[in-house]
């Protein structure tokens, strides 16, 4: 079974066509700058790629058809005939309260996510551009929702409410919703494989560490809190979003610089983090460069992040009364093992041992814990897409 994965953002939108039981991915690419010159990018298993090439995409509809004109392409592509695509599974940020699970798009469910629209204006509306278009240029196939928030669905309302006039909640829906849900799904699920218990039994912690970063509680197999909250701008400092902080700053700071709201949303959200505290770089790898340099605000950058990643990780062992695993996705979970290690450093009164040999890895599934730690340090490496596929393959065949 072919599925096409669609994660459309306001000007660009990656995709990726797999077989999800057998894993194959057959082709994956990006369409970039849509609505300014068109940038399309190919990448084929086994054959010739396209890089960044020029193509006219003044709406995402070209970009859809770029994408459907590639993958039957009779020299690159990977497929004979749109007929042999089953099914659209269609990545979407907010589902709000509406959705703990992902659905077979209909007009009412259309219409449920456009009313999500006010909770992620800048990804949502994307999200429904991209859907549209593949219905447009592919009717009939089955297309599949698979929302970010879906699988923090199952937190408790101590978990979930804001301590604000409780008609905040019930009249606009203000609480905290939580991101990275199909990323945090999949590694738990492979945390629960790697260690050969049933999910129902675990308790996890997932790191989903990269310019954005959130961690979730797992316990057996449901999310019960998670770092991100009405917004993903809440949590962890991240690669240019400040995370937690007290609210009365901007009430300050907006007074006595002038700044209106979008200003200083602004700076919370594209300024901070760690750019905004070590001025070098949001990317980890440039502060990891410049702190051995002697540059102390990217090592206070770098140290600010796994004192955060470390207090998140102690707060959710005490909220599930104990953890079996720590898992480290995304790019830095993934990549940074001076990242993991700083992060567990001094959690060895819970049982947490990090071996700092195994710890040598990037980009691998596997185990860094010592033999003899009570708690598993398990490195990851997310795989969204296929998430996705499966969830609309599962729910097509339902």
């Amino acid at each position: 079974m072919n599925i096409l994965v669609i994660n459309a953002g306001s000007s660009s939108l990656k995709y990726q066509l797999l077989n999800p039981e057998t894993q194959q991915v057959l082709a994956k690419g990006l369409c970039e700058r849509i609505g300014i010159d068109g940038k399309f990018t190919y990448k084929p298993a086994d054959k010739e790629p396209i890089k960044a090439a020029d193509v006219a995409m003044p709406t995402h509809s070209e970009a859809i058809q770029a994408v459907l004109n590639a993958l039957v392409d009779p020299d690159r592509g990977v497929i004979s005939s749109m007929k042999e695509i089953d099914a659209v599974g269609h990545r979407v940020v907010h589902g709000g309260e509406k959705f703990a699970s992902s659905v077979l798009i209909t007009d009412e469910v259309m219409e449920a996510i456009q009313e999500c629209n006010p909770l992620a204006p800048l990804h949502n509306p994307a999200n429904i551009i991209g859907i549209q278009a593949c219905q447009s240029l592919m009717p009939g196939t089955p297309m599949v929702a698979v929302f970010d928030t879906a699988f923090h669905q199952t937190m408790p309302p101590v978990a979930y409410t804001y301590a604000l006039p409780y008609e905040y909640y019930t009249e606009d829906k203000v609480r905290r919703y939580g991101f990275h849900g199909t990323s945090h799904k999949y590694v738990t699920q492979r945390a629960a494989a790697m260690l050969g218990r049933p999910i129902e039994q675990l308790k996890l912690i997932s790191c989903h560490l990269g310019n954005g970063s959130s961690i979730t509680a797992v316990d057996g197999g449901k999310s019960v809190d998670t770092s991100m909250g009405f917004t993903p701008l809440a949590g962890l400092p991240m690669g240019t979003r400040c995370g937690d902080i007290d609210a009365g700053i901007l009430e300050y700071l907006m007074h006595k610089h002038g700044w209106d709201i979008d200003q200083t949303l602004n700076i919370l959200n594209k300024k901070s983090g760690v750019l905004g505290i070590s001025g070098v770089s949001s990317d980890f790898r440039d502060l990891e460069a410049a702190a051995p340099q002697g540059n102390q605000r990217a090592q206070l950058a770098l140290d600010s992040f796994c004192y955060s990643v470390k207090k998140y990780i102690g707060s959710y062992a005490a909220a599930m009364g104990g953890v079996d695993a720590i898992i480290f996705t995304a790019g830095v979970g993934e990549n940074g093992p001076e990242t993991r290690a700083d992060s567990v450093s001094g959690l060895e009164y819970m049982g947490v041992k990090l071996d700092p040999e195994k710890n040598k890895v990037r980009g691998q599934e596997v185990d860094v814990a010592t033999d003899d730690s009570k708690v598993r340090i398990l490195v990851i490496p997310t795989n969204e897409e296929l998430m996705i596929a499966a969830d609309t393959a599962a729910i097509v065949k339902g």
